[in-house]
Order: C-alpha cells, then structure tokens, then sequence
C-alpha cells in the first residue's frame, strides 16, 4: 500500500483521501460499454481504501447489467471519481487523472482489461 493521495473532480465539490493498492502499477483501461464511453483509466484501491473528505452529498452512484460495478461520479460537475469493481468486488478503481499531480502523458502507455467478455456476462 501507499501513502494517500488526494482525488477531487473538476468543479471542486468532491474530494477524496486515496490509499492506492499499488501506486500507479495497477493504472488499467477497460473496454465495456460503460468504461470506453467514460474514457479515464483507473487505479486500484481496496475497499477500505477511499475517504470521502468533502462532498459525500454530491456523490452520485450509477450501476447497470449485473449491477455489480457501481460507479460514482460528481453530480455537479460529472466526474467519474471511483467506482466498486465488477473483477473484483473487493476493491475499487479510482479515476487515475482525478488524483492530484497525475500527468497524463506521463502514465502512457496504460494497458487494457477486456470488459466487453468479462465471465460475469457468460
């Protein structure tokens, strides 16, 4: 585990404490129909591992098919900020370009997860 880090989405209403499971080592794309349409890769935390410092109010949780994956996103601004993992339930993916100081370019390249044949669908 690391030191926390701190996530905030655009308009400031949220922000969270992060303990990432692994720094950046675990930074992962997906390509289900919910995660290609959202765009931002995501880094692993456990459950235990996200404090909401500011704006719990304003959080807002969306989960579709098995609704097992439920992601939550600013509902001022919409910014997809961590969401519990349908892979793993037992964790979370937090917004990598959501934590403070992260670069882009910088974090390139990130692999892939396939989504679209994930085995909870078959």
């Amino acid at each position: 585990m690391s030191d926390p880090v701190k996530a905030s989405c655009h308009c400031g209403a949220v922000e969270l404490s992060v303990t990432l499971t692994d720094s950046f080592n675990t930074a992962r794309r997906c390509d289900c129909s919910f995660c290609r349409r959202r765009g931002a890769p995501a880094v692993s935390a456990p459950l235990g591992g996200i404090k909401v410092i500011k704006g719990q109010e304003a959080l807002r949780h969306y989960s579709f098919n098995t609704h097992t994956a439920k992601h939550h996103f600013c509902s001022v601004c919409g910014i997809y900020m961590y969401h519990q993992r349908r892979s793993n339930p037992n964790e979370y993916g937090v917004n990598l370009y959501a934590i403070e100081g992260v670069n882009p370019v910088d974090m390139e390249p990130i692999s892939w997860v396939d989504g679209v044949n994930h085995p909870s669908d078959t």
